[in-house]
């Protein structure tokens, strides 16, 4: 079994471990092995910027009545991990997970895992990667799980605000202005969102709250204008909810003074 790696030849292939590339199909259970509380970047979003590199941690439980001998997990994006492609394994020399044993029959396993910009990543891969797992117990037993939990790669997400004129008439229009950009890993540039949803907030000076005025669309280029009235002194922004490729993002507050 091969893994792709999206921009990298084919030599630079995922090389995986001989017991995981032998097991590397459909769920498979063995015994009474088991695996449990797998958790990606501690259970937020893997989000990358434009350029560069992330690195973070994977984690789960394996448990089995004669005690773990070994534990692995690949992370890949795709329908399965036959036809996956890109992933990452994990940054120990065997590919493997370090394993602690906290009791006769029970071992937390963890590793760090790196994906790259313009490697492992391009726009196309963006969205929902899985776990493929697999733990073994001493006795032989073993449990593989072809999507042992779901998480998010995303494109880091940007987004301004500034209203103008400033200082403002009460009563008088503002334009408020801003842009929502992602990282584009295919040119490794931030560039525009378009025809995203984007709600215009406002928070009055002395207030710790925003108040939504209206919902507004990014044009194709991820550029944002809009009116409202000024009604008094306060802080404007746009806010972003984000979607399966990319982040949440709130704009700064930009302070208008309302004379």
């Amino acid at each position: 079994m091969h893994m792709r790696v999206v921009g990298a030849a084919v030599t630079g292939a995922l090389a995986l471990t001989a017991f995981a590339a032998t097991t590397a199909h459909a769920d498979e259970v063995h015994g009474d092995t088991k695996i449990s509380n797998v958790v990606v970047n501690g259970g937020k979003a893997v989000v990358v910027g434009a350029t560069g590199s992330k690195t973070f941690s994977v984690s789960f439980t394996v448990t089995d009545n004669s005690g773990v001998s070994l534990a692995q997990a690949i992370l890949y994006h795709g329908t399965d991990i036959e036809h996956s492609d890109s992933g990452a394994v994990a940054n120990t020399s065997d590919g493997r997970s370090k394993c602690t044993k906290a009791s006769a029959t029970t071992a937390n396993c963890t590793a760090t895992y790196t994906v790259q910009t313009r490697e492992s990543l391009i726009n196309a891969v963006a969205g929902s990667w899985k776990v493929w797992a697999i733990g073994q117990g001493k006795d032989g037993n073993f449990v593989q799980r072809d999507n042992a939990k779901t998480f998010q790669v995303q494109r880091l997400s940007k987004l301004t605000a500034n209203a103008a004129p400033e200082p403002v008439k009460k009563g008088k229009t503002l334009t408020v202005t801003g842009a929502l950009t992602r990282a584009n890993w295919d040119a490794a540039k931030y560039s525009g969102y378009g025809a995203q949803s984007v709600k215009l907030q406002f928070r009055k000076k002395n207030s710790n709250s925003y108040t939504t005025l209206k919902t507004v669309k990014t044009d194709s280029k991820g550029n944002l204008k809009t009116t409202t009235t000024a009604t008094g002194s306060g802080y404007y922004r746009f806010v972003f909810a984000g979607t399966s490729t990319t982040p949440a993002v709130n704009a700064a507050g930009d302070l208008v003074e309302v004379k």
